[in-house]
């Protein structure tokens, strides 16, 4: 699905929130593999698990057309500087609930990209008839974990050591969950 643009100043830095487009593919790819090499916040190494220039356009043509998906981008100066997506599921009996990831380059922390994209989210799921919204973080991003219990999330249970970082140890994956009452 489509949002209109909106635009946000936080600390002297102005961006935009826009829908992904299919210009934005090629640049999608490569910030992609830069942010995944920049935190092991995220389920990914730097270069795992990559998409290419024609998988994301085909992300961004799926996601463009459902009433259950939403593919954010950020742009800073025209730069695309991180991206977020909702990903719905046309099965009956699931329809009612979209899965919630996000991604910001790590000069671009502390701008407020995030907590917006989130805000954004949460806007077009209440107004669209999203009833829940699922994303999992790992339990050291306590900042992005406070961010989401501030937004009407709930921890809903706990993956135990599921994943393995740098340091050589385990860490707990946390489910969380934000169910919109007015809509049930």
């Amino acid at each position: 699905m489509l949002i209109n643009n909106k635009e946000f100043v936080h600390l002297e830095l102005t961006y935009r929130i826009r829908s992904a487009e299919i210009k934005d593919a090629k640049s999608l790819s490569e910030i992609r593999v830069q942010i995944d090499g920049e935190t092991e916040n995220l389920d990914r190494e730097m270069g795992e698990s990559y998409i290419d220039e024609e998988g994301f356009i085909k992300l961004i043509e799926v996601d463009s057309k459902s009433t259950h998906h939403l593919f954010l981008i950020c742009e800073v100066n025209g730069r695309i500087v991180g991206f977020s997506r909702c990903e719905g599921n046309s099965l009956r009996g699931m329809a009612h609930k979209v899965e919630f990831g996000v991604c910001v380059l790590k000069e671009f922390w502390g701008y407020g990209i995030g907590t917006n994209f989130l805000k954004e989210t949460l806007n077009w799921a209440d107004s669209n008839g999203i009833k829940k919204i699922s994303l999992s973080v790992l339990e050291t991003n306590e900042n992005a974990i406070g961010l989401y219990k501030k937004s009407g999330f709930e921890v809903e249970g706990i993956l135990k050591k599921d994943k393995l970082l740098s340091d050589g140890n385990y860490y707990n994956t946390i489910i969380m969950g934000r169910i919109n009452e007015l809509i049930m």
